[in-house]
């Protein structure tokens, strides 16, 4: 087993095109683990190996790598930036110990560097920042900088600045060991060199390090002593101030450099090695007792301990989906049988593998802190807990936002109908913000997704992966329902059915809620009086108030931000059944929904247009046009970003609008933001259209 401190798992996380996947593909290079730098735009990236990223040339799917550098094993993820697939990032972050965040140094703080910064807030990541693309026409270091602190409230302490902006950067002062670090020559054969701070920039090192000492002695109580008495510290004092202070979340330290051109990558592995965190140093992992959710458990990062571990994807395969694994205790073996707690299940893991992008590489054992593949678990799907059987514990799963986005899809011939179906089953496996559903009544299938991009990628996997060709409908909103005000009502089923007589009464109420962050939108609780019918009837009165609440009161789209509440039922020794309580329960939800005020919800978006000036004027017409909130207004380096919130049915189309109303000069990017109650007028606009 490695030594657990010599190991960092981390992610790479940006905004889309701020180059995490270059940069990417430069760690590796630079460690040794490849011998020849790929290139996204040519799509030969280790990283973006699926044909589908070659070809647009982003990042779609997580990928897993394995490097080395210095005595450190790096378990590293290369991540999404585009907003759409968006879960890829979210669960990569559940389970890494440190992120390396991506920045444009022209654009600095972008949209989806917002998304990925809350994320990693909301699951305590720790982070250190790479402004990337120094090289690029208005880069600005300081800007970035500053527009990390304002934009994310963050606490950035660079400890490098950059010598020379655009055309004239070739390198960086390290404020720690207060060298100049000056890169020369091109692609594989860059060099770097150490040496004194040129004369020109010395001055603003002298105050840049002031800066660095300062701010890192306020991290430490004994470090502020020492700095008060010697007005400095130490390189290794700044080190273990930093590194505590990352691990702490209190800050963030920042480097420069440019991957496209092989400059200060190495600083980042370095960088990775000193502040990010080893397993033992992030907080044991928690959980809930599976038999007494009120109970909390703890699981240290040891082998000693009893296994724990989290099934964070899954990779649909015909030949058999793979499941990726972060093992946050105890030692996960092949050959081994494990407990899928969640769904009381039992489950064989006859194989294991560290995986390297594509490549597998399989191993007999993977221990606390590791990240692995495995492949042969039959039940299991992402956010399961697999455990011991005897020293079970539940660890939260994984929340991902609400689908925004609908189609109806076909297959070109009837008889692949079957196919589609299973294919879908599949694609729904891996993916946890795709989903599907047939209706009953006209046997039409549609889909669901984050975006239009996440739906067209899920149309070209069916025809290239799963060889099912489809015919799909334009792209439409995925609306939601709600409720307004409480609510009781009685479902009673009571009936003679194939000859046999069937009983069942409950009564529920329904009324609204607001989840807090991670909490089902739908909650579900049981408020009956013990003993008055038989638990065996629970599971099924919660399945029928669930199935009910999944097709709304209105239009047929599922309910959110409601608590449903068992307050009675009856039932009959000799005619209760399983399916009577499951009928009467969605009865009872049916009825009580539609004394409560349903309203129809829409999807809101979050919008950022970065845009010229000359084109300001049009642009924040056309947005206000489409029932979009201006929230903010503000100048990117010579262009001006403007905020927003507008509902996504106003906003199809919007691409090439904007580049019409631009000369195709302004850029966007667009986010699930919430749902809002639709105006009354374009609701029954919505619901008659049905």
């Amino acid at each position: 087993m490695d030594d657990l401190s010599r190991i960092r798992n981390i992610g790479v996380a940006a905004h889309i095109d701020a180059g995490k996947t270059t940069t990417t593909e430069r760690l590796l290079f630079y460690s040794g683990t490849i011998h020849k730098m790929g290139d996204v735009d040519d799509g030969t990236t280790i990283t973006d190996f699926d044909a589908e990223e070659q070809q647009r040339g982003i990042t779609i799917y997580s990928a897993a790598v394995t490097l080395s550098w210095r005595d450190c094993r790096i378990n590293l993820i290369d991540t999404p930036g585009h907003v759409d697939f968006t879960a890829e990032v979210e669960r990569s972050l559940r389970v890494l110990d440190g992120a390396v965040v991506v920045f444009d140094a022209y654009e600095g703080v972008e949209a989806q560097s917002e998304t990925v910064w809350r994320q990693a807030d909301k699951y305590k990541v720790p982070r250190i920042c790479f402004v990337n693309k120094m090289d690029k026409t208005g880069a600005n270091f300081a800007g970035a900088v500053r527009s990390i602190e304002e934009r994310l409230h963050a606490r950035p302490i660079p400890i490098q600045i950059p010598i020379g902006e655009e055309n004239s950067f070739q390198g960086f002062v390290d404020l720690i060991a207060m060298e100049a670090v000056l890169f020369e020559g091109e692609r594989e054969d860059t060099t770097f060199s150490r040496g004194p701070i040129p004369a020109e920039l010395r001055d603003a090192a002298r105050a840049a390090r002031h800066a660095l000492d300062e701010k890192v002695a306020e991290l430490d109580d004994e470090l502020m002593a020492h700095y008060l008495e010697h007005e400095t510290l130490t390189a290794d004092q700044l080190r273990a101030g930093l590194r505590k202070g990352t691990i702490g979340l209190r800050c963030q330290p920042v480097l420069c450099g440019s991957a496209l051109k092989y400059v200060g990558v190495q600083a980042v592995l370095d960088a990775v090695c000193d502040f990010l965190p080893s397993p033992l140093d992030v907080p044991p992992i928690e959980g809930a007792d599976p038999e007494n959710p009120d109970k909390r458990l703890k699981r240290k990062c040891s082998p000693d301990e009893p296994l724990a571990a989290l099934v964070f994807k899954v990779v649909a395969d015909p030949h058999g989906d793979l499941f990726f694994v972060r093992v946050y205790s105890g030692v996960l073996r092949a050959n081994s049988r494990v407990t899928n707690v969640g769904r009381r299940r039992k489950e064989n893991v006859p194989r294991l593998y560290r995986m390297f992008a594509k490549r597998r590489d399989q191993i007999e054992q993977a221990f606390c802190g590791d990240i692995v593949a495995v492949i042969g678990l039959k039940e299991t799907l992402t956010g399961d807990t697999l455990c011991g059987p005897n020293n079970p514990i539940l660890l939260e799963r994984i929340e991902f936002p609400e689908t925004v986005i609908s189609m109806a899809i076909e297959p070109r011939s009837s008889a692949d109908r079957d196919k589609l179906l299973a294919a879908l089953k599949t694609l729904t496996r891996a993916d946890p913000t795709f989903s599907f559903k047939e209706d009953a009544d006209t046997g039409q299938i549609v889909i669901s997704g984050m975006g239009e991009l996440h739906l067209e990628v899920i149309c070209h996997r069916l025809e290239r992966d799963l060889n099912v060709a489809t015919k799909t409908g334009k792209p439409r909103v995925a609306y939601r329902e709600t409720i307004t005000r409480p609510a009781e009502a009685q479902g009673r089923i009571q009936r003679q059915a194939a000859g046999k007589a069937q009983f069942a009464a409950v009564t529920v109420r329904v009324e609204p809620f607001t989840p807090a962050p991670g909490e089902p939108l739908l909650r579900f609780s049981n408020r009956l009086p013990p003993g008055r019918i038989r638990p065996v009837w629970l599971p099924a009165i919660e399945s029928g108030c669930r199935g009910a609440a999944q097709s709304g009161a209105l239009g047929g789209y599922p309910l959110i931000n409601v608590q449903v509440t068992l307050i009675d039922a009856e039932e009959s020794a000799e005619e209760s059944s399983e399916v009577a309580f499951e009928i009467a329960a969605a009865q009872a939800v049916q009825r009580a929904m539609e004394q409560a005020g349903p309203v129809l919800l829409e999807p809101i978006m979050k919008v950022e247009v970065v845009t010229p000036e000359d084109y300001f004027g049009a642009i924040n017409a056309d947005l206000s046009s489409r029932r979009a909130i201006i929230t903010n207004t503000s100048m990117r380096g010579r262009n001006h970003v403007i905020d927003a919130h507008a509902p996504l049915s106003e906003m199809f189309g919007y691409a090439t609008q904007m580049r019409s109303l631009s000369q195709g000069r302004a850029s966007y990017s667009m986010e699930p933001s919430r749902y809002e109650p639709m105006p009354p007028d374009r609701a029954r606009k919505v619901l008659g259209m049905l």
